[in-house]
């Protein structure tokens, strides 16, 4: 017999689950953080605290600042470049939609014509626990981690060892990879 649904659970136990609340363990997530345009070492400082006042959300690592030639479009500043280790309840589509709230707050336009084009912020869910998903708008792991050194050297030194869901360990992805300080 298929065990009962989480909200069905929740209700036999009389506690109620917030919306986009896991109702497990806290679940260990990887986010990258990135910027190009204005003062983007205070504007990635002040990410971080918009990421650790998320809702049952803790910041538990976070790497150095890296600077980063720009990707995809190169005619753009070079970028500063970082990874935050979550500690979360929150679920992975409510946590992507948090961090697209972050992104707003500090002037990011989302413009599909220009996708590799200058940013004050860019935050992207780059792993969430060993979940894989592939949903329209939420790829996890991020489908091109393992190819972008502005993500795998900073997630290198936060976390090494991390298996990436399909990919294997981060150190392995990452031996090859260098980035400069700013």
């Amino acid at each position: 017999q298929a065990s009962p649904s989480p909200p069905a659970q929740a209700r036999r136990s009389g506690r109620r689950r917030r919306a986009g609340m896991r109702p497990d363990a806290p679940v260990r997530a990887w986010v990258g953080l990135g910027g190009n345009e204005g003062d983007v070492a205070t504007t990635l400082e002040e990410a971080l605290w918009a990421l650790d006042a998320l809702p049952q959300t803790t910041i538990q690592q976070q790497s150095g600042f890296y600077r980063t030639p720009a990707w995809g479009r190169t005619d753009q500043p070079d970028f500063i470049n970082a990874v935050v280790e979550l500690r979360t309840r929150t679920a992975p589509r409510a946590l992507l939609e948090l961090l697209l709230e972050i992104e707003q707050r500090f002037g990011r336009v989302r413009n599909a014509a220009d996708r590799w084009g200058p940013r004050a912020l860019d935050l992207d869910l780059l792993v969430y626990g060993e979940e894989t998903i592939h949903e329209p708008g939420l790829s996890v792991p991020h489908p091109h981690l393992h190819e972008r050194a502005f993500v795998l050297v900073p997630l290198a030194e936060i976390a090494p060892s991390l298996v990436i869901p399909g990919r294997g360990q981060v150190k392995a992805w990452s031996s090859e990879a260098s980035l400069e300080l700013p």
